[in-house]
């Protein structure tokens, strides 16, 4: 009991640790790379989390950070097409009021 409880805590101080690491790091990052970022940070502690529930937390860190990393990444792209079909819908739209 006092093992799982040791191993908790420190769970607990190194997952607070990493998001103050995150959430200060990001302000010279492009879009993609916080995205990126941020999705393996919160895909971590989800498999950290599980992964202690488990038996391995470690293990579980780190096949939620690589998921996370994945769909953070697959939602940065996502986000930029929806943007680019939006830049190019209002060109399009813009040029036709122009022309008449």
């Amino acid at each position: 009991m006092n093992r799982h409880r040791t191993t908790t805590c420190v769970l607990a101080v190194t997952l607070l640790g990493a998001c103050a690491t995150v959430g200060s790091g990001c302000s010279n990052m492009t879009t993609t790379q916080q995205r990126t970022l941020s999705g393996g940070a919160m895909g971590a502690a989800g498999g950290a989390i599980i992964g202690a529930i488990a038996g391995n937390a470690g293990l579980g860190a780190a096949a939620g950070a690589g998921a996370g990393l994945i769909g953070g990444y697959a939602y940065d792209q996502y986000e930029k097409s929806k943007q680019s079909s939006y830049q190019q819908g209002y060109s399009a739209g813009y040029q036709k009021g122009a022309q008449q």
